[in-house]
């Protein structure tokens, strides 16, 4: 369960700690995506090196493959990927988006073409719970419908009718041993749809809460206003989640707005085309300009590419297509995104978040294209 430690004297941020099934998650946390167990070109000695507390898996994909029989075989999700420490697994929900040309929405769930072979595949909540059960996450979703961001006012409505109908459902359906459930509200841009799919869920008491519908193609400062729509009517003593978030600075920004937890493909996706993430933006190490740059991707870093390559190095290594290079840019860009987190919890015990979040802001500059790679992902 979650415990509110210490909440910021200027800004909503909040620093928190999460009990699970397996370990303690201190807030504000990242989650690296593992979306079909396992976090694209690194490795669980990695993750743990770099402080990775919790991942994230996901329903749709593990039930295809490997299948629910392996996993069950192998005693479970965690098993199964040999990973000792918390697990958080998407419902499926956010497939109903991505997936969106291959499905189709019925009153009790989803039907699916598959991606891999067209066959036929229910998802409901029913389902979604069940599948979950059977992987053992930590935390499982309720299933949602997760509607584009712009969707007509009308399909927005429905949306959110439907995600309260299947949370309902969620909450009756039974846990893996002391697996904690969490509740997603939808609701688009629309206030008023956000704070009725809200209320709702909280009556129904939720183990926390994530704020769904957000990462879906909206521009930022409509986003900013989603989660800003939502916190209002969430409880303080539980977690609360933003999902698919975010770049470094959206997700310092969020947290200034009273969000615990956060998971985004982001890190490694980009890494695989080289894109780096620094604490003043991102850059495409590819280009030419780094070819005889000897610096490391950030100075100070203290992850181990930054520690034994270059960037001119690491440059050719992408060029050349070797994998080294794609591996060493997600190990920088997963440990900068940990670390960012690791400073928020640093200030918020010390009292000086709001000094750290001024100048984190001040000096991170958006990119353009590492937002079109987020908005089009499907990982998750």
């Amino acid at each position: 369960m979650f415990e509110l430690l210490k909440t910021d004297a200027h800004t909503k941020a909040r620093l928190g700690r999460l009990t699970t099934a397996h370990g303690i998650v201190d807030t504000p946390v990242f989650m690296p995506v593992g979306t079909q167990a396992s976090v694209k070109a690194l490795d669980p000695r990695e993750l743990i090196e770099m402080g990775t507390q919790i991942i994230l898996g996901n329903t749709y994909h593990l039930n295809i493959r490997p299948g629910l029989d392996i996993i069950r075989a192998a005693g479970g999700l965690h098993r199964f990927m040999n990973w000792e420490l918390p697990i958080l697994t998407d419902s499926g929900g956010f497939q109903v988006f991505s997936l969106a040309k291959i499905r189709k929405i019925k009153p009790h769930g989803v039907e699916f073409r598959s991606h891999l072979d067209g066959s036929l595949l229910f998802l409901g909540p029913k389902e979604a719970m069940e599948i979950q059960r059977v992987l053992g996450s930590d935390i499982a979703m309720a299933f949602d419908e997760c509607p584009s961001h712009d969707a007509p006012a009308r399909e927005q409505k429905l949306a959110v009718e439907r995600t309260i109908r299947w949370a309902r459902e969620c909450r009756e359906q039974p846990r893996a041993p002391g697996q904690l459930v969490f509740g997603i509200v939808q609701g688009g841009a629309n206030p008023a749809l956000r704070e009725e799919c809200a209320k709702a869920l909280v009556a129904m008491e939720f183990d926390g809460y994530a704020i769904g519908g957000v990462s879906v193609g909206e521009p930022e400062p409509e986003m900013l206003k989603a989660i800003e729509f939502t916190e209002p009517f969430l409880p303080a003593h539980q977690a609360r989640y933003a999902m698919g978030l975010g770049t470094p600075a959206q997700m310092v920004e969020l947290i200034a707005r009273g969000v615990d937890m956060f998971d985004c493909v982001l890190p490694t996706r980009v890494a695989r085309t080289g894109t780096a993430f620094t604490r003043r933006g991102a850059f495409g190490i590819k280009g030419g300009a780094y070819k005889a740059d000897f610096r490391p991707i950030e100075e100070g870093c203290d992850c181990f590419a930054c520690h034994h390559f270059t960037r001119a190095y690491l440059r050719h290594l992408l060029n050349v297509n070797e994998i080294l290079g794609l591996r060493m840019v997600s190990v920088h860009n997963s440990h900068l995104f940990l670390k960012v987190m690791a400073d928020t919890r640093a200030h918020l015990a010390a009292g000086t978040f709001a000094e750290f979040y001024r100048e984190f802001i001040a000096h991170y500059t958006p990119s353009r294209k590492v937002l079109s790679a987020r908005q089009t992902a499907v990982e998750r």
